[in-house]
């Protein structure tokens, strides 16, 4: 699903997934960062236009959803969906590790991104970074572990290889 009914549908079941199954573990304090990983996996399978427009629709969406500053999710998850794109023709995606540095970073990002708005003054930094660095750890594994067996179930590749050959540049 490449379209708007699929950018439409992935929105949705995202979003879904974020009010609904995760909420208990919010509630105890771990925060798995659901929005920066389908931002990071949708980037990863359709480039950066793609990307950044699923990071911006979703981002939108959800800053509707919990009432917070409209554009905080938005611009953090759309520049995240971006990047990613772009980096996902020069790394090999179907890598464990790649999935797992670039999961952490994603959610890492996202989440000192959106938690910065609420902040006021130096004194909620060690807040922030907690929070940020519990959100990696947690999301990371988990992400990486739902595609690998995500993979396994389909028999095939995700996202097959980098596009760009050794030794040329973009």
């Amino acid at each position: 699903m490449r379209g708007l009914s699929g950018l439409a549908l992935g929105v949705i079941v995202v979003l879904l997934l974020r009010s609904t199954a995760l909420t208990a573990f919010a509630a105890r304090g771990l925060v798995i960062d659901v929005l920066a990983f389908a931002v990071t996996i949708w980037a990863l399978r359709h480039g950066p236009s793609w990307g950044a427009t699923f990071g911006f629709a979703l981002g939108l969406c959800a800053d509707v959803d919990t009432g917070h500053w409209l554009g905080r999710h938005a611009l953090a998850l759309s520049l995240l969906g971006y990047f990613v794109g772009r980096l996902s023709d020069t790394l090999v995606r179907e890598s464990v590790r790649t999935q797992l540095v670039l999961l952490a970073l994603t959610v890492f990002f996202h989440q000192a991104a959106v938690v910065s708005f609420e902040l006021s003054g130096t004194g909620g930094w060690p807040y922030l970074m907690t929070r940020s660095l519990l959100a990696a750890l947690v999301t990371a594994p988990i992400g990486t572990a739902l595609l690998w067996i995500g993979r396994r179930i389909a028999g095939q590749p995700l996202f097959g290889n980098a596009r760009v050959q050794p030794g040329k540049t973009i």
